[in-house]
């Protein structure tokens, strides 16, 4: 069930991040990009000292990995 709950966390942080970004991605793209958002959001929470417990605390940091994910890649495609 965690595992579930892992994956739509990732969807709906993708979505976000691509709502915030103006990006038109589709449901795997965005489902990868929250994903790998959700690692950086909380590798980055981790080395702050930031601990939001709960779901909405997993979409929150997934969602601002997810949106630094974008715009880091943003970064490197106009390069």
């Amino acid at each position: 069930m965690e595992f579930l709950i892992f994956i739509l966390i990732g969807i709906l942080a993708g979505w976000i991040a691509e709502q915030v970004m103006k990006r038109d991605h589709g449901i795997l793209v965005n489902l990868v990009v929250g994903v790998v958002g959700a690692l950086l959001g909380g590798f980055i929470a981790g080395l702050l000292g930031i601990a939001w417990g709960g779901i909405i605390g997993q979409l929150v940091i997934a969602t601002l990995g997810a949106i630094l994910l974008l715009f880091i890649l943003g970064l490197i495609k106009k390069n």
